[in-house]
């Protein structure tokens, strides 16, 4: 009598935004069964159909309850393995269905950590973390004890949004409490007040660090630098600008540190990060901004493969597959430098054929949009070619738009 084969252990994916085909194709090639879960708005994307054995499209308003009766209804069909949230809006969503069909990874209490600026910072806090000076913007009189300790400027953040939306820089009292009358008084709940935080805004120069992670130990990790803080290009435009950190700069080892430490304090044990540091331009210490559980944005991805060899987006999915007959260890690692250059484009199409150099990896394609990522030997040429194109993009291609109050 012969064993019955081994069925293909099932990963639900969860995309409320057009992320993580890489991941998708890796599970598929890891022999995975891949059902992905996305919104209306999304569902004309290039997904990778071949690699897909369901694809299920939720209205676009679908609130995590329908997320999770879907993973409910898959689990009746099939022995669940893994649930996956490759874009930010799904982490907490993507820990509910696990808690609600109890399979293995991030709880929602720990989703949490990694969603809310406010608990993040509780935590990293906690921890011993250097973090600027915070406040919830819930109690009142919390509040105003805060603004007359921490001198302005301050800056509001949603506390569960993504990049620099929402942020509003404020320099006094009164335009604080304004800002909060304003909020307090939107329709939706969860746009009011007490989904902020007030926090101290410290001018420097902001890092990020991205991770692979197992058993709570960081096995990868690229550590780049901005050209400029993601909030000033949101809010003043510009070229958005990434590139590697000097392999023996003195700031690569204590962002590492410092990115394995807030890691620990959080609780994730399994997965990919993208945790982001600033050094104050007044007293050179680095402080803890933020970190979320999962790919970075924004093409940073595809930089660090250019620079290490290290695709994220498939390693990530091979850490979800990973299992005592076929665990997972990270290949070796290139040292080269990488960078990117990405901007909005007036042009829907923008034509980069006149950038010619061979140290360009990869060529960004999305509509209203321009970019590249070169990579090199030295931090020196990469970081001249950025400039280069900055220059370029800004006098032929770029378009500002108004700062998001929302994600899209």
């Amino acid at each position: 009598m012969t064993d019955s084969p081994t069925p293909a252990p099932t990963i639900v994916c969860l995309a409320s935004f057009f992320k993580g085909v890489d991941f998708l194709r890796e599970a598929k090639r890891q022999g995975a069964r891949v059902v992905l879960l996305t919104k209306e708005k999304w569902q004309h994307e290039e997904w990778p159909h071949e690699s897909l054995d369901e694809f299920i499209v939720l209205a676009q308003d679908a609130p995590p309850d329908h997320f999770i009766h879907t993973g409910t209804q898959i689990a009746r069909r099939h022995r669940l393995a893994r649930v996956v949230a490759l874009e930010e809006f799904d982490v907490i969503t993507a820990a509910l269905i696990r808690e609600h069909l109890r399979l293995p990874g991030m709880d929602a209490s720990t989703a949490r950590r990694f969603r809310d600026k406010l608990a993040m910072r509780d935590a990293a806090q906690a921890a011993g973390l250097r973090v600027p000076e915070f406040v919830g913007a819930i109690n009142y009189g919390e509040i105003h004890d805060y603004m007359q300790r921490v001198p302005a400027p301050w800056v509001l953040k949603p506390r569960t949004d993504v990049s620099a939306i929402g942020i509003r820089k404020l320099h006094d009292a009164e335009q604080v409490w304004r800002a909060l009358d304003e909020l307090d008084a939107r329709e939706r709940n969860y746009e009011r007040a007490p989904y902020h935080l007030l926090e101290r805004f410290v001018p420097g120069d902001v890092f990020h660090v991205d991770s692979l992670v197992i058993n709570s130990e960081v096995v990868f990790a690229g550590v780049n630098a901005y050209g400029r803080p993601p909030m000033n290009v949101a809010h003043e435009g510009g070229v958005f600008l990434s590139y590697t950190v000097a392999y023996d700069a003195p700031e690569r080892g204590e962002l590492l540190r410092l990115n394995q430490e807030v890691i620990r304090a959080l609780g994730l044990r399994r997965g990919a990060t993208h945790a982001e540091f600033i050094r104050s331009a007044n007293d050179g210490a680095f402080y803890f901004l933020e970190i979320a559980a999962r790919v970075g944005g924004a093409y940073i991805a595809e930089t660090h493969e250019a620079a290490t060899g290290i695709n994220v987006w498939r390693d990530w999915a091979k850490i979800e597959l990973a299992d005592v007959t076929r665990p997972y260890s990270v290949a070796p690692t290139q040292r080269d430098y990488a960078g990117i250059a990405l901007s909005l484009a007036r042009q829907e199409w923008p034509d980069t054929s006149g950038f010619n150099e061979p140290e360009i990896a990869y060529r960004i394609r999305k509509r209203h949009h321009v970019g590249l990522i070169v990579r090199a030997p030295e931090q020196q040429r990469v970081r001249e070619l950025l400039d280069d194109y900055a220059r370029r993009f800004s006098a032929d291609f770029s378009a500002v738009a108004p700062p998001l109050e929302r994600p899209e």
